[in-house]
């Protein structure tokens, strides 16, 4: 009986989708709270993810009126990141996982 070895190599393309299928996507979400102006909120916001005035304003605006925003979604490092990076901000932040993807 001859046993057969067999090796598979993954290309990096296919490394990144298993990478991806792990990790998953995250979104990073800024939650209202009763302490930060509004003011406070555009800048952070601008400051941390490069936003512009009325983008950020959206997202402000989101955080007040709705409870929440989705301020960034992505792999779960990044995201981290960010969440953390906002909570030195002192914004109210979480991380859910995004099912939509």
């Amino acid at each position: 009986m001859t046993r057969v070895q067999s090796r598979t190599q993954t290309t990096p393309a296919a490394q990144r989708e298993t990478e991806l299928a792990v990790q998953g996507q995250w979104r990073v979400v800024v939650l209202n709270d009763p302490v930060n102006l509004m003011s406070y909120v555009v800048l952070v916001f601008k400051k941390v993810f490069g936003f512009n005035e009325s983008t950020a304003r959206r997202h402000m605006l989101e955080v007040h009126e709705q409870g929440r925003s989705v301020v960034w979604t992505g792999l779960r490092e990044k995201a981290e990141a960010y969440a953390f990076t906002l909570q030195q901000w002192h914004l109210t932040t979480v991380l859910e996982v995004d099912e939509a993807h």
